[in-house]
């Protein structure tokens, strides 16, 4: 409990993660209120009856970008080197040196990441879906018992997604990489989507099965995939990765 406390700890202390948290919780909830409003004056001019089934849920997965942050600037800081005042050291080997069980150091550091981006999703979801309702009113797609499922697809979906971005970055000590390729991949052009158009494989990389936990109508799917069966794939991807971080960790030098 002490190594998870001060893996929390350290967290709590980076300005990046902070910055995620507010990217975050804002990111979804901005582009809920600017779809939603663009719905209600549709409805209003008779286009359509109600907004769709997806709305809120959508703008979710482009907020997973704070989790990326966390997972990645969780992992990197470790490998930042200080300050030629401070010795010029890194933060790796003080947590090493606290921890001398690289596995049990490793566990605590994932878990800190796992529990932080799982509140940051919760945040994010109860903000997001709020600003929906406030926007949309009357039009708000009615809240039934499958919400209840795809809210914690939506939290799933973030803590893996925070994991399998921490994971990459313990295989490449950096962060720059990881970081650019996941923003790039969620917010700017999905390679993986993009994939999914060349053969239907691609549907089970993680980040598009995934989704499919609390997306319905995914546009231009190839492939039917239900929540469980993209929460098996999307666990798997993360399990298998977390595994060969966790070996490749525990057999280099710090």
């Amino acid at each position: 409990m002490r190594a998870l406390a001060a893996e929390v700890s350290k967290l709590a202390s980076l300005p990046a993660v902070w910055l995620a948290t507010a990217a975050g919780v804002l990111v979804p909830a901005v582009i809920a209120a600017i779809t939603a409003s663009s719905a209600l004056g549709a409805i209003a001019r008779g286009a359509e009856a109600n907004a769709g089934i997806d709305t809120g849920y959508q703008e979710l997965a482009f907020g997973v970008v704070g989790a990326i942050i966390v997972g990645v600037v969780g992992v990197s800081s470790e490998y930042v080197t200080g300050s030629a005042e401070s010795g010029g050291g890194r933060q790796i080997t003080t947590s090493l040196t606290a921890v001398p069980s690289r596995l049990r150091f490793l566990l605590a550091k994932m878990t800190a990441i796992a529990v932080s981006s799982a509140m940051l999703a919760i945040g994010a979801a109860v903000t997001t879906m709020g600003v929906v309702r406030v926007v949309l009113g009357e039009h708000a797609p009615a809240w039934g018992t499958d919400d209840v499922p795809r809210l914690a697809g939506v939290v799933c979906y973030w803590m893996y997604t925070a994991l399998l971005a921490s994971g990459i970055t313990v295989l490449t000590r950096h962060g720059v990489v990881p970081l650019a390729v996941f923003i790039a991949n969620t917010s700017v052009v999905s390679v993986t989507y993009l994939l999914t158009r060349i053969t239907p494989l691609a549907n089970y990389l993680p980040d598009m099965a995934g989704v499919r936990m609390f997306i319905r109508k995914l546009a231009g799917s190839t492939a039917e995939i239900g929540p469980l069966t993209g929460g098996l794939v999307m666990t798997a991807w993360v399990t298998v990765l977390l595994v060969i971080a966790a070996i490749r960790f525990t057999r280099r030098d710090a």
